[in-house]
């Protein structure tokens, strides 16, 4: 069976897209699933730095030797952070960012999917080619959304989108780990100002004080034991999220 890519995104920067990608890699890999982190926020990605991997080659590298029929193997690109979790990092030179071409996007999906159970896709919070042609190519994305009314407003326009383009395969969650003073709109109030439902919640509890130890160390939070003790509840509620994200009951034909 073919892996599933699962693009996880945002209507707007800081809503902490990146950790929760990372939690979702994190809980992936203890249930032994093959994961392939694809960092494409390809100006600003900071996958690598945050999981303290020293990649050689990057996505413009990968890309570019496709377009010049020099690729071969995707592992010649990807660099491991451990047994189950690989890295495709975004460019090392920002320059090269605007050189990433589209168009080879399903090809990138296309042979990750022969490799890996899942591929994770960071994105920036944009909606340009690259971001649309991400979400199109996905099996299933993840909205993350806060507390935060010009978040909440920039969803409920992307909704409006979706809608007139009967766009279905994708989930949204609340997360309220990210700005734990904003909590002013109830969730009723979410729902109304987004016109969306809201799949799940991350609470304020997960706000993890000393977070800055685990990015220096390169650690995901999820394959923390004593992480996963202490907020145990929050970690159910991702390990859901992550089987639901790769359930074929939730969308309508394998992409």
């Amino acid at each position: 069976m073919a892996g599933k890519v699962v693009s996880i995104t945002s209507v707007k920067g800081g809503v902490g897209k990146t950790t929760l990608l990372l939690n979702l890699a994190g809980i992936y890999c203890t249930l032994n699933k093959r994961v392939l982190i694809i960092d494409f926020d390809l100006y600003s990605g900071g996958v690598a730095t945050l999981l303290d991997v020293k990649n050689k080659k990057d996505i413009y590298m990968m890309i570019d030797s496709m377009g010049n029929n020099r690729f071969t193997e995707l592992k010649d690109y990807v660099t491991v952070y451990n047994k189950n979790i690989d890295v495709l990092a975004s460019p090392k030179d920002p320059r090269d960012a605007s050189k990433v071409d589209s168009k080879f996007i399903p090809i990138i999906f296309d042979v990750a999917k022969k490799e890996y159970d899942v591929i994770l896709v960071d994105t920036s919070h944009i909606l340009d080619e690259i971001n649309l042609t991400i979400l199109d190519y996905s099996y299933m994305s993840l909205f993350v959304i806060t507390n935060d009314l010009v978040d909440l407003k920039n969803m409920r326009s992307l909704m409006s989108i979706f809608k007139d383009t009967n766009k279905n395969n994708y989930l949204t969650v609340l997360n309220n780990s990210r700005d734990t003073g904003k909590d002013y709109l109830s969730l009723y109030d979410i729902r109304n100002i987004t016109g969306v439902n809201i799949d799940y919640t991350i609470s304020k509890n997960y706000y993890i004080k000393n977070v800055d130890k685990f990015v220096m160390d390169g650690e995901i939070l999820t394959l923390n034991k004593k992480v996963n003790t202490f907020h145990q509840r929050d970690v159910d509620i991702m390990q859901k999220m992550a089987l639901d994200l790769i359930d074929d009951r939730h969308s309508k034909e394998e992409r």
